[in-house]
């Protein structure tokens, strides 16, 4: 074992629980060798009690003990302790038991005596699924902190109302139907009520129904088997098998066809389906939650939509009111997307002016949150001043007049503050424009462009660092 991996094993534990002083012994040394903490102990009562506190990374347990036995060690591991490795030691007439206490979710069995080798690479396997566990659950809570309810901004009466919803019907089973404009967040309440559910350890499957032609969609939704079309070279299995257990959510439900309604409905109704060019029906488990941008009531009145999938669909309606009518979450969303990409991107951006956040606010945001949290992306990637002001919006708010929004000053003092900031500004301006325009015409070479416009260039290299103009690897310095 070379150096790195003894450097590793040095933040792992292993609790070794066996009553034969021969065997600890062994353990212990060739665990240390491999650079391992290792702790021991010589009874079943001890080693139970170790164990209810938490001690030990990986577990290794003699089957049969005095007084209590290795099974009853494993059994309340299991129970507190249910992602930690359990290795069982056991004698070669005990393996059967051991296989026993596999099922009961031993990680793995030794059988006595064992060789240095055997016990080392069952202790390497178990600290490697227990790492990839430790992993998985990190990224999942990482996961549920990003789709709690608290992290979904919105302090509005509508979105109050989502909020609500949401906390009443996610650990149900129950068919969600989420209805609002292109860019509201859909997905992100649909993960939202899974990562609250009983499912939540689950898949989440998301399928926008928009993206797919109709045949590529049956078969997207319910796979297919080999040779069912051309193409069809193996068997695949479709989202509702792959997302069973879990939830699946279908976004833009209203594109659906007729005859893909029609097997929709039959998996609504009775949890069962066939896969494109296949005889034999398969039993699912899923939670489904559905999206659309389009009124599927006027749909069904136009025949346009089977009316009674809609109602299997809409036993839970969880409306999403566009951007425009929650006014008062639109600062909280700008500050929250500005933290957000002025950390993704190393920038430093104090904040937005009361003018700008108030272009902000009465602009009606087509794109609704989508297209301001671009829109705020794109900010923090071009502005080079601490705060955004209004005279940065133009490009992005064009409907707006964002020249009538600076404030009008109410004495002289303030007067002649706006008068030297706006004549700063526009000489800033100015002089960034014209260090770019010479470093274009110079092919971005600095000392061409600083001989050109009669600069030193150290005070050329000056201004271009004011304004923060960078040159990429490829030009010349």
């Amino acid at each position: 074992m070379n150096i790195i991996d003894k450097k590793i094993n040095e933040n792992v534990t292993v609790l070794v629980i066996d009553d034969e002083l021969i065997v600890r012994n062994s353990c212990r040394k060739i665990l240390v060798e491999e650079g391992y903490k290792v702790i021991l102990v010589e009874s079943g009562r001890e080693g139970l009690e170790k164990v209810q506190m938490g001690i030990g990374d990986v577990i290794i347990v003699d089957l049969k003990m005095p007084e209590i036995s290795g099974m009853e060690v494993l059994k309340e591991a299991k129970m507190k302790f249910p992602h930690k490795p359990v290795i069982m030691i056991t004698g070669y007439s005990t393996v059967t038991s051991a296989v026993e206490a596999m099922k009961l979710g031993a990680f793995d069995y030794i059988p006595k005596p064992f060789t240095p080798d055997k016990l080392s690479v069952v202790v390497h396997n178990a600290v490697d699924k227990k790492k990839l566990l430790d992993e998985v659950n990190f990224l999942r809570n990482e996961l549920y902190e990003k789709y709690k309810i608290k992290n979904i901004i919105g302090k509005s009466e509508g979105m109050q109302e989502v909020f609500r919803l949401i906390g009443k019907v996610a650990d149900t089973n129950s068919t969600v139907l989420i209805y609002g404009e292109s860019g509201t967040g859909k997905e992100i309440i649909a993960r939202a009520i899974h990562l609250q559910s009983h499912r939540k350890n689950n898949r989440f499957v998301a399928i926008d129904c928009s993206a797919l032609s109709p045949s590529l969609l049956e078969s997207e939704l319910f796979g297919h088997v080999k040779g069912s079309f051309t193409g069809a070279v193996s068997t695949k299995p479709g989202v509702f098998e792959i997302a069973n257990g879990g939830t699946l959510f279908l976004d833009e439900i209203s594109n659906i066809n007729s005859e893909i309604q029609a097997k929709f409905l039959r998996v609504i109704e009775e949890r069962e389906y066939k896969q494109v060019g296949g005889s034999e029906m398969k039993r699912v488990d899923v939670r489904l939650i559905s999206a659309t941008n389009k009124d599927l009531k006027l749909l069904v009145k136009n025949n346009m939509f089977r009316e009674d999938l809609f109602y299997r669909l809409n036993v839970v309606l969880i409306f999403l009111p566009p951007l425009r009518e929650r006014k008062e979450d639109i600062p909280l969303l700008t500050i929250h997307f500005l933290k957000q990409f002025t950390k993704e991107l190393d920038k430093h951006i104090e904040g937005i002016s009361d003018e700008a956040m108030n272009l902000f606010v009465n602009y009606h945001w087509p794109g609704n949150v989508r297209e301001l949290k671009n829109a705020v992306e794109r900010l923090v990637i071009t502005v080079e001043e601490n705060i955004i002001g209004p005279e940065h919006l133009s490009d992005i708010l064009p409907n707006q007049n964002v020249k009538e929004s600076i404030y009008i000053p109410k004495n002289k003092d303030e007067l002649n503050e706006l008068k030297k900031k706006t004549k700063e500004q526009a000489v800033a301006d100015i002089e960034k424009k014209f260090i770019i325009e010479a470093l274009k015409r110079n092919n971005w070479n600095v000392s061409k462009a600083a001989r050109e416009t009669e600069f030193h260039r150290t005070n050329f290299h000056a201004l271009m660092r004011k304004y923060k103009i960078k040159l990429s690897s490829k030009e010349s310095l």
